[in-house]
């Protein structure tokens, strides 16, 4: 059996390296994940969906995106929830201007809306090294970028797949969605933090960017976005 998957993976790495060369070089390969599970509803689905659309066309992002030596990223949309429940909304697409990012934009808000179940964040890690690892581009730097409102409660531990992406010099980002009320009084929100902050993020320059709220991930997203695209990549957690 061992024998059978080293003579695949032999077989698979010349067509990898051509499809990597046809989609050319890219400072950064993104893989931006979002949070879809049960504890979402449906107006924070559709303002965690417009933030991101909104981030694409800011003109901080565009510029952003041209600011490397490649003058071009590379970005795929994923929605997750339970281990087993994860979809590429949105394949690998190379962004070079503000047209192309708008682009983007357009059919991210025009893809249907769904929710999922549990939160996994591990399987969208999984999933984001997986994809990353098939991406048909020659990137310099590899990030998975997780927004949500929960910690991992479903499948593998999450540290466990973050040490996995770590190894395989992919950085993880990670976008907290905190809430306000009796949650953020019971301590909650800053848990959801601590979690983020402690098992969630990993990898050069991986830090941890939180939207106070639904209401403000728009403006969350773009920042952080500023920040992950930018290079060099930031180095420990973004400034207050």
């Amino acid at each position: 059996m061992r024998r059978r998957t080293l003579l695949a993976g032999a077989l698979l790495a010349p067509r990898l390296a051509r499809a990597r060369a046809a989609g050319g070089e890219v400072d950064l390969a993104l893989v931006l994940a979002a949070d879809i599970s049960h504890s979402m509803q449906q107006a924070e689905l559709i303002l965690q969906r417009q933030g991101y659309a909104m981030a694409l066309r800011d003109p901080e992002v565009a510029a952003a995106i041209g600011s490397g030596p490649a003058g071009a990223i590379a970005v795929l949309y994923l929605e997750w929830s339970s281990a087993g429940d994860q979809s590429v909304l949105l394949p690998w697409t190379r962004l070079a201007d503000a047209g192309q990012a708008a682009g983007l934009a357009g059919r991210l808000e025009a893809a249907p809306l769904r929710t999922g179940m549990q939160t996994s964040i591990s399987g969208a890690i999984a999933i984001g090294r997986r994809l990353l690892a098939a991406a048909p581009f020659s990137p310099t730097r590899r990030a998975i970028d997780i927004s949500g409102d929960g910690e991992n409660n479903h499948g593998v531990p999450v540290e466990q797949e973050r040490d996995l992406a770590v190894e395989e010099g992919i950085t993880i980002n990670g976008l907290p969605i905190l809430r306000r009320g009796q949650r953020a009084a019971l301590g909650a929100e800053a848990l959801l933090l601590a979690h983020y902050r402690d098992l969630v993020i990993g990898g050069a320059g991986a830090f941890v960017l939180p939207a106070e709220g639904f209401e403000a991930f728009a403006a969350a997203i773009r920042r952080k976005l500023v920040l992950e695209i930018s290079s060099p990549a930031p180095t420990g957690p973004a400034p207050a």
